[in-house]
């Protein structure tokens, strides 16, 4: 009977899981096995100021150091579907997959950080976190932003995120990447919107796992 009973949660764990990677566009490749290939370490990810939902300042090492660490920028006010929202869909995905793998439990954060400090303030990245910053003890998930365009350029230059303003002033022009970084602080992987997707996500993370 308990065989049966975790089969069936198993199953409905999976169920769960599938449905959220349904709301995304499909996959073009078949993702490589867990553990049949190794990630590069690409780069240290850079250091710098950055400010949480609480208002305090705090160097970004804190947030990737020690976990595995999914890191997005955004921009609150974006609106382009393959962009920032993007993002955001596949993150949640992505954090219900992990909920649903006990032994995943703890080993990963994400970190959404805006490069719209002028008007992604604390407050209104709160607004925009809604109820998925609070902790959780499967994963946390982290919303910072700056206090100043001059405390952010080193971010964005050392991860190499392009960002622009458009002629309206009004829009930023950037290029969608995510960076996954392993528990030294070392970018291992960064993916651009074609190969974004939890499925990916999740195979990168358990490969740096299994790698650890």
């Amino acid at each position: 009977m308990r065989r049966l009973l975790a089969a069936a949660l198993a199953c409905a764990a999976q169920g769960a899981a599938a449905h959220h990677f349904e709301l995304l566009p499909p996959l073009e490749f078949e993702p490589p096995k867990v553990g049949s290939y190794s990630l590069y370490h690409i780069m240290p990810a850079p250091e710098g100021r950055v400010v949480g939902l609480d208002g305090k300042s705090a160097p970004l090492s804190r947030y990737t150091r020690g976990e595995i660490t999914v890191l997005g920028f955004i921009y609150t006010t974006c609106s382009d579907p393959d962009g920032c929202p993007l993002a955001y869909r596949v993150f949640d995905a992505l954090k219900q997959a992990i909920v649903d793998t006990p032994s995943l439990h703890g080993k990963v954060r994400f970190v959404t950080l805006s490069f719209d400090p002028a008007r992604d303030t604390p407050e209104v990245m709160q607004a925009y976190a809604g109820s998925r910053a609070r902790r959780s003890k499967e994963v946390d998930w982290y919303f910072l932003t700056t206090r100043s365009a001059r405390e952010l350029m080193p971010l964005v230059e050392g991860f190499g995120q392009d960002v622009r303003t458009t002629r309206s002033g009004r829009e930023l022009s950037h290029v969608l990447k995510v960076f996954l970084i392993d528990r030294a602080g070392d970018v291992r992987e960064i993916y651009s919107s074609n190969f974004l997707h939890p499925q990916v996500l999740l195979n990168d993370i358990r490969t740096l796992l299994l790698e650890e």
